[in-house]
């Protein structure tokens, strides 16, 4: 049975599945010394720009928390909003393993702008406040929108001009690049970003995520500091086998291409009931919508999917979802 719980429910691609039984064979060096390591270095090099420096890591949580950490002090604080993943998903551990503050901002569609950020913004060089060094945002956000790319530069400018940092949670980049129909480079690195997590874990991949230093300006810091927060893959050639095999055609694009169609044709086919509304536009692949509760109760019988704010669910499109799927769970609603 397919599930609308999360994207995180589905399998393995086959051509990432492929890669990994080709990344079988042999001897490799450990710890990123491999030459699949070797070859997504320049293939992130191409996505990203000359300077972009990327360094595999074993899940999003830890890109975030290591990414973070890299780019402030011990006494720097992140900005975020209230539903960020970092502050709704992920436990304490950026308060207990980054050893940061979060200072969060309420939105009513996940996303961030200068005129919301600028109140927290503030206090430098008040030695009585946790400084905000760092602003981080998702791309696409936890409630499905997508920044632009005039909305992305904005955040930017604005962090630069306060001497702070623009980091970028791509837990599900690949669907915003789909979205905006853009390339990374347009839409991280010309706008200025400073650091994204790129990840592959919802759109195909086994495990694995890709910590990208889109500047170059932290050198080996970063590859010490994933030493220490116990990200460091031995085997590094299969993170790196499936991201090269996630990049090669564009099956990245294609594969969130995809669950952003499907999640549009749930979105129509729902709003055929009576008494739906969307929360948000369907800018990826989720939908996030009120329906009455007998409708969500006999949904519930054929699939999950999970509650969300201010009386909503959450339904979520995967790489492997298909019209019949939707087709049966409104055969199931109807009935």
């Amino acid at each position: 049975m397919k599930h609308f719980a999360s994207d995180n429910y589905a399998g393995v691609h086959p051509t990432i599945m492929q890669a990994l039984i080709e990344a079988n064979v042999g001897h490799e060096s450990a710890y990123g010394g491999d030459r699949y390591t070797e070859a997504l270095d320049a293939v992130i090099r191409r996505e990203f720009g000359e300077a972009a420096r990327g360094f595999g890591v074993f899940n999003g949580t830890g890109a975030n928390v290591l990414g973070l950490q890299s780019l402030m002090p011990r006494y720097g604080s992140v900005i975020c909003a209230y539903t960020g993943h970092i502050n709704q998903d992920e436990s304490n551990a950026p308060q207990a393993v980054g050893g940061f503050k979060l200072w969060t901002i309420a939105s009513s569609d996940g996303k961030l702008t200068p005129e919301l950020v600028a109140p927290v913004a503030q206090g430098f060089g008040n030695e009585h406040r946790a400084q905000p060094l760092v602003l981080y945002i998702s791309q696409v956000t936890e409630c499905g929108t997508c920044y632009t790319i005039d909305e992305l530069r904005a955040l930017a400018e604005f962090c630069h001009e306060r001497g702070m940092k623009l980091f970028v949670d791509g837990a599900r980049l690949s669907n915003a690049a789909a979205y905006l129909n853009v390339s990374f480079k347009q839409m991280i690195t010309d706008t200025g970003v400073d650091m994204v997590s790129f990840g592959g874990t919802k759109n195909g991949l086994m495990y694995g995520e890709y910590l990208i230093d889109v500047k170059g300006e932290l050198g080996d810091e970063l590859k010490f500091l994933r030493k220490m927060s116990m990200q460091t893959a031995s085997k590094m050639r299969f993170i790196s086998a499936q991201l090269l095999a996630l990049f090669k055609n564009e099956l990245y694009r294609t594969l969130a291409n995809h669950s952003n169609q499907m999640a549009k044709y749930l979105a129509e086919s729902l709003l055929t009931l009576p008494d739906t509304k969307l929360m948000h536009p369907v800018e990826s692949n989720g939908v996030f919508i009120t329906m009455p509760d007998q409708i969500i109760e006999k949904a519930r019988n054929h699939s999950q999917f999970y509650d969300w704010h201010e009386g909503a669910v959450r339904l979520m499109c995967s790489f492997d979802t298909t019209k019949e799927d939707i087709d049966a769970l409104m055969a199931v609603i109807r009935s």
